[in-house]
């Protein structure tokens, strides 16, 4: 699908298009069931997403596509799709994506200023994955290809709890 949209120079439509099921996914359990359940035919999951697909005013290339993996019984692959083109997309844009754990949803002041500081290590413009996860207690969990960097309250107090093991 990748090779096709930079034929049709529609990366950016494509990407939006991705970005309404990325949100359609994590909104509707419904849809969720739609998409990972074996139990609906082909017929029901094409028919489906034809009428989401009008609904959301997806069309053209992206929603060709998921028509084709529904057609095939393949629409359980949509979310590895759209991660896989999103990943595409950033890369032919010379971007890097930064999967960043957070204990807590960060603002917007401090995505940019993350941002900020990724771009000045990396020498790239950062898109940011943004998950939270409260077990992390605070600080941050950023991770760029194999690199990782944990900067994690939970990682700390471990830390400090080996030392103090190794002291005794």
């Amino acid at each position: 699908m990748f090779e096709l949209a930079l034929e049709e120079s529609a990366i950016e439509q494509v990407e939006t298009d991705l970005d309404r099921y990325t949100q359609m996914l994590d909104e509707s359990a419904d849809f969720r069931r739609l998409v990972e359940s074996p139990a609906f035919s082909a017929e029901d999951q094409l028919g489906a997403m034809k009428v989401l697909n009008e609904r959301a005013g997806i069309t053209g290339l992206a929603a060709n596509f998921v028509g084709v993996l529904a057609q095939n019984r393949r629409l359980f692959t949509l979310p590895g799709v759209i991660r896989s083109f999103k990943r595409r997309a950033a890369e032919h844009r010379g971007e890097v994506t930064a999967h960043v754990t957070a204990a807590q949803a960060l603002s917007e002041e401090q995505k940019s200023a993350l941002k900020a500081a990724l771009k000045e290590r990396l020498g790239k413009d950062a898109n940011l994955d943004l998950k939270v996860d409260p077990a992390i207690l605070g600080g941050l969990v950023v991770k760029l290809g194999s690199q990782m960097i944990d900067t994690s309250l939970r990682t700390k107090l471990n830390m400090m709890k080996s030392r103090l093991k190794e002291a005794s």
